[in-house]
């Protein structure tokens, strides 16, 4: 609805509440014949007027004024129509709408600017017939349009929308700031139905095309059901925009509040020593102050510090931008321990926390060393590679005692996300760090030792591939400039020493493994099990049992029964539970008897552990024709495996079974087809293969089993059953065999070696060229093997077959 003040606009911007008139019957039911047949008409630009209303119009067209000023002289009729086009200045007679209202002159006032203003009320609904004149202005022969007389009374449907008009209308008034609360009350002193659907239909806020539309239904009944279906629609906007004001001022007035508590607060916090933001910030600068960082990194904390103190503590960003110049300032950017160039003193802390692995303590020195005569250098990028068990993390921490740094431990084993690893951006929820900044931050150190745990075992997804990642973090000419995303900055990690560890060094992406000077760690031997027993392992499990101060004795030989009887592994994880079971029973003998015996004996371990898991005597049987032994190597260590070869009747049939890989498969087919072939040179009646099937087996069959290292122990199975001469007993061969006989070198010869020698055999048959890595064994851990170096299966033969 508009406003119901009445003022004065120009004929285009008119937008007005009509007068009522003083008598609504009279404004309604004019007399016909004092209304002509021919009438002068009066565009109107904005709006449409119906009989019965009140309009005042300011007439500025000259064709206007005139056609005003002449009517005015007369009867005071003219005719008043509705434009098609508002926009059109000068409208020609195709421009006016063909229904318009018979209007009567009430005033006509001249403005002192030369306009003039008149006061019209609407008399009659007529159609233009023809246009009888153009100049000086629009004259038309009009026909007049009856309007239907209705007794409210007797039409109650009727009455009903008259009923709800006046009802919406109030409704429309009162949710309408700008309407005064006069409007509903002339609204309600209005009886007759005609004249309040007009007045109604010419107050409704709607555009010019639809009241044209209302103006042209002559049956009063649809003209009041489509005028009830605008107020409607109006009642709806009306409700919605009110929605809308309520909503905003309620969330102004509590940003008002908001504002207003603030500021409350901030003079509590000026009377009580100052803000606690701005405290915060001038902690933080004058931290930054002792800072030796970066031009980068000095350059990027102020920006920070300088959009925190134009933000609120309230806004999100707020936490965002703290969060990365606490980080900032927490990175020890230039700070570092220093290392410890004492050599003798940090050979004496690796023998003491670690026995053996002389190659990797040999290492370090030369790098402490050099760091000593040099003053700086690029960390080098360490890899241990051994079966587990064997102390490659526990080494790292001795590492950094010895070079006197910081320690940290990071567990890679089951890592998908790379972000792990460079961090996530800092705008994210929960953003944080890489876990390799991460740690640097907690240590306060820029060159800490940091162990790389399980690096074989990194994993990826569609997060991404953390071990791509790596790549930058341990290439020594990258690491400098280190870009953690997070940090959104470069960062130093040249100085870190990186020791990786793994187990098996295949499952290492290649290109990460370029990077890394890789050093095997191999398993131990007895001998070296029961220098760590008694050096480390004993100690340690006598004081976690509270027998620290309980003196008893475990021999050399008890050690060795239960390292050879009741473990079988490269490492001590094993003899490290057993000792654990031993100490248990020992402190529940002491708590009920107060006293221990002096010496644990065998038959004391036999009774503590139960009877021996395992046995050398299975290696020591003589074996019937076909059975050879032969030396395996796995991700825990060297093993023992026999091959059993026999022959049955059949087409000359090559069987394999237990769980071979097709390496294994191969290097089987590789023995069967150069016996095959040399059968008369070793004795075998070529027949036998068109006329025998040969099965090859090798026991445990649930455990998979591959490598070209089982070709000579094959071979010789192979011959053995095929010739009826049994192999040598004690007798333990490895190697990768030929076509043409020869016999190629393998890998993991001392894991191998010392699984040999845990089995009890007394010789072994080697390729000549990996004589040079049984050298590299230390010889007290050999002692009582015999080694044959061979080149072609003629001299393995020779030397295993009875």
């Amino acid at each position: 609805m508009k406003r119901t003040d009445l003022y004065l606009k120009p004929e285009d911007e008119m937008e007005f509440m009509p007068i009522i008139p003083l008598n609504e019957e009279d404004s309604e039911s004019p007399d016909e014949s004092s209304i002509p047949t021919d009438l002068p008409l009066l565009p109107l630009r904005n709006t449409v007027l119906f009989p019965g209303v009140v309009l005042p119009i300011t007439v500025g067209r000259d064709r206007s004024i005139k056609a005003v000023n002449d009517a005015y002289k007369t009867d005071k009729l003219v005719g008043v129509v509705a434009q098609k086009d508002s926009t059109i200045e000068d409208p020609s007679i195709n421009d006016l709408e063909n229904t318009g209202t018979a209007a009567k002159i009430i005033k006509l006032i001249k403005m002192p600017d030369g306009g003039t203003t008149i006061i019209i009320q609407g008399k009659k609904r007529f159609s233009i017939n023809t246009i009888t004149a153009e100049d000086p202005y629009f004259r038309a022969s009009i026909q007049l349009l009856e309007e239907e007389k209705i007794n409210i009374e007797d039409d109650q449907h009727f009455a009903a929308t008259v009923s709800s008009i006046k009802d919406l209308a109030g409704q429309i008034i009162l949710l309408s700031p700008n309407m005064p609360s006069e409007a509903s009350v002339i609204l309600k002193n209005i009886e007759n139905p005609s004249f309040l659907i007009h007045f109604v239909s010419s107050n409704v806020n709607s555009d010019l095309k639809e009241k044209q539309e209302l103006l042209e239904i002559n049956d009063i009944k649809i003209r009041a059901e489509k005028l009830m279906h605008i107020l409607n629609r109006e009642l709806q906007f009306a409700e919605l925009k009110n929605q809308l004001t309520t909503k905003t001022k309620t969330e102004l007035d509590k940003q008002q509040k908001e504002y207003f508590l603030q500021q409350q607060l901030k003079s509590i916090k000026e009377e009580l020593g100052g803000d606690t933001n701005e405290r915060q910030i001038r902690e933080m600068i004058k931290k930054s102050e002792s800072k030796k960082w970066p031009d980068a990194a000095k350059e990027m904390f102020l920006k920070g510090i300088e959009k925190l103190e134009r933000m609120h503590v309230s806004t999100p960003d707020y936490s965002v931008v703290y969060n990365h110049l606490e980080l900032m300032l927490e990175l020890p950017w230039d700070e570092g321990t220093t290392d410890s160039y004492d050599l003798p003193k940090a050979k004496k802390i690796l023998d003491r926390d670690h026995y053996g692995m002389n190659k990797i303590k040999e290492r370090l020195l030369e790098y402490l060393a050099v760091l000593k005569l040099k003053g700086d250098m690029k960390s080098p990028i360490l890899c241990f590679v051994g079966p587990p068990g064997i102390g490659k993390t526990s080494l790292g921490r001795s590492i950094a005692s010895a070079l006197n740094r910081k320690y940290v431990r990071l567990s890679l084993g089951g890592l998908r996300d790379e972000s792990e690893i460079r961090g996530h951006r800092k705008t994210y929820i929960g953003a944080m760090p890489g876990r390799i900044l991460q740690s640097i931050r907690k240590i306060k150190s820029s060159n800490p030792v940091i162990i790389l745990d399980e690096i074989d075992k990194v994993g990826n997804d569609f997060r991404g591939d953390p071990s791509s990642a790596l790549l930058e973090v341990l290439d020594p000419e990258q690491n400098h400039t280190f870009y953690d995303n997070y940090l959104e900055l470069e960062y130093d990690l040249s100085k870190v020493l990186f020791i990786a560890t793994a187990n098996d060094i295949q499952h290492i992406q290649p290109a990460l493994r370029d990077r890394l000077e890789i050093i095997d760690l191999n398993g131990y031997a007895v001998e070296e099990k029961i220098q760590i027993a008694k050096r480390h392992l004993l100690p340690k499990q006598k004081e976690m049992h509270g027998l620290k101060n309980v003196n008893f004795k475990i021999s050399d030989a008890v050690l060795e029964k239960i390292i050879e009887e009741y473990t079988r592994e490269s490492g001590v994880r094993e003899l490290d539970r057993q000792l654990a079971s031993i100490m248990r029973s020992q402190a529940r003998e002491y708590a009920l008897k107060n006293k221990l015996k002096p010496t644990l004996t065998a038959k004391d371990v036999e009774k503590i552990l139960g009877k021996p898991r395992y046995s050398n005597e299975l290696y020591k049987i003589a074996n019937m024709p076909g059975v050879a032994v032969g030396l395996a190597w796995t991700y825990v260590g060297g093993d023992i495996l026999f091959i059993e070869t026999t022959q049955s009747d059949g087409k000359g049939e090559l069987r394999l079974t237990g769980n071979l890989g097709n390496v294994m498969k191969e290097s089987a087919s590789t023995a069967f087809t150069y016996l095959q072939a040399n059968a008369k040179k070793y004795g075998i009646d070529p027949e036998v293969f068109q006329k025998k099937n040969i099965h090859v087996h090798v026991p445990e069959g649930a455990t998979p089993k591959d490598g070209p290292s089982a070709g000579i122990t094959m071979m010789t199975a192979i011959a053995s059953a095929l010739t009826g001469r049994k192999v040598k007993p004690y007798l333990a061969m490895t190697g990768e065999i030929t076509l043409r006989g020869q016999v190629l070198p393998v890998g993991g010869i001392k894991e191998k070696i010392l699984a040999a020698k845990r089995a009890g055999m007394k010789e072994v048959i080697l390729c000549w060229q990996n004589e040079k890595d049984v050298q590299e064994i230390n010889s007290d851990f050999i002692k009582g093997i015999r080694f044959h170096y061979v080149k072609t299966m003629q001299q393995v033969l020779d030397l295993s077959l009875t």
